[in-house]
């Protein structure tokens, strides 16, 4: 990529070891080059977003606001591919330590077969999510689904980690992990980069 072309969506990423930007200024930075609410197609939102959702039937636990998703990806290290995508929402499913089997398995299915073309997953990208809701569900981090980020805009990314309880060695190990596994993907080959 020649350094006078704008920066696209598929190569942006905020790699875990970068992890002395501010949440805001790493937002700021999302929010220059990701989908604003009113691109993201109805189903996604459906799915995703719990002011979408039908009242007193919880449809996948782990919804989140749009913003909130982006301040997830930052906490997380990841960029906004599909294999990223994937692991974000797993991660935040299994945090909440309440997704059933079939609560999964339908999700699963959602994302791969209804989901439109950009949203969809693959079934390396089913892979990530499956064992992302297993990390959230290990992890002794907060619920990410119900953080308040907003008065921890200020905080670098290392400081907000802590804070939510996310194991750095647990997530620096599947990353390796992921990076071995899918040696051609852009989205598992940058996750450690500094």
């Amino acid at each position: 990529m020649n350094a006078s072309e704008p920066l696209s969506y598929k190569d942006w990423c905020i790699p875990w070891a970068n992890n002395q930007i501010t949440l805001e200024e790493g937002v700021d930075r999302m929010l220059a080059l990701g989908a604003p609410q009113d691109d993201i197609p109805f189903l996604v939102k459906l799915v995703e977003n719990p002011r979408f959702s039908i009242p007193g039937i919880t449809l996948f636990h782990g919804a989140v606001e749009l913003k909130q998703h982006d301040c997830i990806h930052l906490v997380l290290g990841r960029g906004m591919l599909p294999k990223d995508e994937a692991f974000v929402i797993g991660f935040t499913m299994g945090s909440t330590n309440q997704v059933s089997t079939a609560e999964e398995s339908l999700f699963c299915k959602i994302s791969k077969h209804l989901y439109p073309r950009i949203y969809k997953f693959d079934d390396e990208d089913i892979g990530i999510f499956k064992d992302a809701v297993r990390l959230g569900s290990i992890s002794r981090c907060v619920s990410l689904d119900s953080f308040n980020f907003e008065p921890w805009l200020h905080c670098t990314l290392q400081e907000l980690r802590e804070r939510l309880g996310i194991e750095s060695e647990l997530i620096e190990a599947y990353y390796q992990v992921e990076k071995r596994r899918y040696p051609h993907s852009q989205a598992s080959q940058r996750l450690m980069d500094s």
